[in-house]
């Protein structure tokens, strides 16, 4: 991979396909779809669509500042994801996003379970992320002459 530059389509796309096993993995885990786009769009006041579009584009931008940290980041690529989702949910979703919207520090305050599920879903958003972000990546090749 060129440290140098992100390679914005495989970021785009580890994105929202991230953001979809998200969704998926939450929907099996607690019963409902969309939950997080539902509350971006009610605690806005901007609806459903609002909240996807917000909720989606997160997942992208994560994605890109994935991309471009990675190569930085230590150990082989599977633990660089996950070091960077367990970060990420731990200062964002935990001590940030989860205290803002009430639900206290690692949203214990709505259930003990909620740190599991949060965790949980952030780690199948990182699949993706190994993947096209690392998996992925161009070989060089390798050219033989013959005389």
């Amino acid at each position: 991979m060129n440290t140098n530059k992100i390679n914005w389509k495989k970021a785009i796309v580890a994105g929202v396909l991230g953001t979809i096993l998200f969704d998926i993995v939450g929907w099996l885990m607690t019963g409902n779809f969309w939950d997080i786009p539902s509350l971006l769009g009610e605690k806005t006041g901007l609806g459903l669509g609002y909240g996807l579009v917000g909720h989606y584009a997160n997942g992208i931008l994560l994605s890109v500042l994935y991309a471009g940290i990675a190569p930085s980041l230590w150990g082989p690529n599977w633990l660089r994801s996950l070091l960077f989702v367990t970060a990420e949910t731990v200062a964002l979703v935990w001590f940030f996003m989860l205290p803002l919207l009430g639900a206290g520090i690692a949203g214990v305050n709505l259930g003990i379970m909620i740190p599991i599920v949060t965790m949980v879903r952030h780690f199948a958003y990182g699949i993706p992320l190994w993947y096209f972000i690392h998996k992925l990546e161009t070989k060089p090749s390798v050219s033989v002459k013959t005389v």
